[in-house]
């Protein structure tokens, strides 16, 4: 019979999982979404390289992504993260309570065959999205999101689909803005 710690241990292991597996950096947080060993062959056989797709973010509405190339993965990481670094970009972002934050309206990312529907969700919900969305929203510093990958299965246009979404974000004051009107009567 199993010791009732044990089991009260493991409860939580399979949800918030990918939570832990970031790398805080700084003030950023990094994760290696796939790392893939590549061979070439050669006259004198094979020659192995490792390519690596890492997203990074500060938790705060600031994403990017990177793909690297090398002979060892740790350098292979290294520059994935330096490229993704360079690619950091600001995400419209909506608070809904002191710890909970969502996005602001439903959005369709695209990229290639990859599609990823983003929808908001309520306080408490979690991260519901695959791990290569979820890498995305969470480095973001997305608490609560709704999401569907639609074609393609590739890590990285799935990567790239929900970073797509996530750009493509309104921002409601900016929008109320350029009409010349108020937040609560374009929003209600």
């Amino acid at each position: 019979m199993e010791n009732t710690n044990d089991k009260r241990e493991n409860r939580g292991r399979r949800f918030g999982k990918d939570r832990r597996d970031f790398k805080k950096d700084n003030q950023f947080y990094e994760k290696a979404v796939k790392v893939n060993r590549v061979n070439k062959t050669v006259k004198g056989g094979r020659r192995m390289s490792f390519s690596a797709l890492v997203v990074v973010g500060d938790g705060k509405g600031r994403v990017g992504y990177g793909f690297g190339k090398a002979n060892d993965v740790s350098e292979a990481v290294k520059k994935a993260s330096e490229r993704a670094r360079k690619s950091l970009t600001k995400i419209t972002l909506k608070k809904i309570s002191a710890k909970n934050v969502s996005i602001p309206h439903e959005v369709i990312g695209h990229y290639k065959s990859a599609t990823v529907l983003l929808r908001p969700a309520s306080a408490g919900t979690g991260v519901i999205a695959g791990s290569s969305a979820r890498s995305v929203c969470e480095a973001c510093g997305i608490t609560d999101i709704l999401s569907k990958s639609l074609g393609s299965k590739n890590a990285m246009n799935i990567v790239k689909a929900t970073y797509n979404g996530l750009s493509n974000l309104y921002d409601a004051k900016e929008i109320a803005d350029n009409r010349g009107k108020d937040l609560k009567e374009v929003w209600g």
